[in-house]
């Protein structure tokens, strides 16, 4: 019996990682390497490793105070401030049906690339695999199954593609640790990665598992830990790999006339240029993974946040997170091209995360939050305090792209 438990335990840890780093990875986030690659060239590494630092602060901070607690982040929210908690689910569920949206039709285009299969049927395919995903008799473990499976193919997938490519590493490495792009244009890049990364539910997704999973508590702490390291080091795999893929066609082609990748769809264009025709396909398999993890992440972790509220969804969970699914594929259908949504999503995101990580810095201290022996890192809480001044700024940047929805 204990051999089992462990098992199940060791599942639900390696399922909370890949959960985690999948819902980091949307078609959002493969757009934009591909774009800033495309202006930065070497120096994107700097942007990585400096977003990554700053994601993992974010993530350990986040994952402690929620798994120690055993309670989720509106619950925590709840307790630091009442009637906060409702304030920040109304704010996760929001954004992330927005972005929800923005996955389906991520799905779509995979479809379209791999399997030339016309948008509009790709996209029910594309929200019907994920609501088979929820259907299933175990849904926790099918949903860890299929993002571990998903996540796997895309390192493999990208890795592949840099073979082919073969990118100067070394240049890569040196401009991670010295970069020759201009800082005005690294720190925003920083900041788009940011909140695309650990922005709105994605912050919550695998530590509000662990809680589904009864790992919690301070005993807990090291396989809490361990778990959320595990999700960023493959969030981070799959970020080198990409950019490496990416600089590697944007390197080679620098000295052609047409050395700047499609703007529409800068990734594609790189694996393309890259790899001819079976790298587009690859590109199509790549997007594809990462919209379906992503639809699946985002619909559960969305759903999670509704859940303490209301006795009536936490007992049809399943059947919220299938209706959060179909509402986002028939949104998807009708809009066709979800652009004004997507802007107003990502000035959500940079609200949330400020908001969300001072709510579990200012509980991290609270007794009555975390049990009278708990004791939070100081250095993590003064590095938490860092990033919610930098989300913070970030926040009130993404404000003025709401003027966007009223051009």
């Amino acid at each position: 019996m204990k051999k089992e438990n462990n098992k199940k335990s060791a599942s639900a840890l390696i399922g909370a990682a890949f959960l985690m780093a999948t819902s980091a990875i949307g078609p959002g986030f493969l757009t934009q390497t591909g774009k800033f690659t495309d202006s930065l060239h070497g120096s994107f590494g700097f942007v990585i490793l400096i977003s990554v630092i700053l994601a993992a602060i974010v993530q350990l901070n986040v994952w402690r105070v929620l798994c120690v607690s055993g309670m989720r982040g509106q619950d925590v929210a709840n307790k630091v401030l009442p009637g906060l908690g409702y304030v920040i689910a109304f704010l996760v569920v929001a954004g992330g049906l927005v972005f929800n949206i923005g996955n389906v039709g991520g799905g779509a285009l995979g479809f379209n690339t791999l399997l030339g299969i016309p948008t509009t049927v790709g996209y029910f395919i594309a929200g019907a695999i994920a609501i088979i995903v929820f259907l299933s008799k175990n849904a926790l473990n099918a949903m860890d199954n299929l993002t571990k499976i998903l996540g796997g193919i895309m390192i493999l997938v990208i890795f592949i593609v840099i073979l082919i490519v073969q990118p100067p590493v070394g240049m890569a490495a040196k401009e991670t640790i010295m970069p020759t792009a201009s800082m005005g244009d690294i720190f925003p890049a920083i900041l788009t990665l940011l909140g695309g990364t650990v922005g709105g539910y994605i912050t919550f997704a695998g530590a509000h598992r662990l809680i589904d999973s009864g790992i919690t508590g301070k005993e807990n702490l090291k396989e809490i830990n361990k778990s959320s390291v595990m999700g960023m080091g493959i969030a981070t795999i799959v970020r080198i790999f990409l950019f490496l893929a990416v600089l590697g066609v944007v390197v080679a082609t620098a000295t052609s006339p047409a050395h700047t990748l499609d703007a529409a769809n800068p990734t594609a264009d790189a694996f393309l240029q890259g790899a001819g025709q079976i790298g587009y396909r690859f590109f199509g398999l790549v997007i594809l993974c990462a919209a379906i993890t992503s639809i699946v992440g985002c619909a559960y972790t969305s759903v999670s946040f509704l859940k303490t509220f209301s006795k009536t969804i936490e007992k049809n969970e399943k059947w919220f997170i299938v209706g959060f699914i179909a509402i986002s594929t028939v949104c998807m259908a009708l809009a066709g091209q979800p652009a004004v949504l997507l802007v107003l999503a990502g000035a959500l995101n940079g609200l949330i995360l400020p908001i969300t990580l001072g709510v579990c810095l200012i509980a991290s201290q609270k007794k009555s939050v975390m049990g009278e022996d708990y004791h939070h890192p100081v250095l993590l809480l003064v590095l938490g305090i860092v990033v919610v001044i930098v989300s913070g700024y970030l926040g009130i940047t993404s404000l003025s792209s709401l003027s966007a929805l009223f051009a």
